[in-house]
């Protein structure tokens, strides 16, 4: 048997509901068994009568005052439960899409920083072989100067040792001799 009732409620009703009818069938039903003159298995009607009155008269006041706030309890706790998992939820997601920008961002400095630092090394060995270069060339000019003002004092030197080695010559020459030559 099927009730088209959802929920808590519904299924607390029913059992309640089941209970009190299998109660009175099972009252009904029972043959009455003496075991012992005190004992009584089947209570009288007219206190079953009363008796499911009472419990007529009092689940209506139980269930305003006990029941129903228990179960709008329950409900308003499963539905902030519900709430706070959605949020939850949202904010996961929203912290994944927020690490996966980040990691692309720090990919993309990293790729921009490698470029930038490549453009510099590169940058860096123009320059080196400007400026080596440039040292060159200035050490060739240095060397050729040095070399033609090097040859211009060995040609100098080289004619003022002949004047002086003719000169040397004719005055050893005149001391061996005696006269002048």
């Amino acid at each position: 048997m099927r009730i088209p009732w959802r929920g808590r409620r519904a299924r607390v009703a029913t059992l309640a509901l089941s209970t009190l009818l299998l109660g009175l069938l099972a009252s009904t039903l029972a043959a009455p068994a003496h075991a012992s003159d005190e004992l009584v298995l089947v209570p009288q009607l007219s206190l079953v009568i009363v008796l499911l009155a009472l419990f007529v008269v009092l689940i209506f006041p139980v269930n305003a005052l006990i029941f129903k706030p228990i179960f709008y309890a329950l409900d308003e706790r499963e539905s902030r439960i519900q709430g706070a998992r959605r949020r939850a939820d949202h904010i996961q997601q929203h912290a994944t899409a927020l690490l996966q920008r980040y990691e692309a961002s720090i990919r993309e400095a990293r790729a921009d920083a490698e470029i930038v630092r490549k453009e510099q090394i590169g940058a860096a060995r123009d320059e080196q072989a400007l400026i080596a270069g440039a040292a060159r060339r200035e050490a060739e000019v240095r060397i050729n100067q040095a070399r033609s003002e090097l040859a211009a004092s060995l040609d100098e030197a080289r004619g003022s040792l002949r004047a002086s080695t003719q000169e040397l010559a004719r005055t050893a020459a005149e001391q061996i001799l005696g006269r002048t030559v």
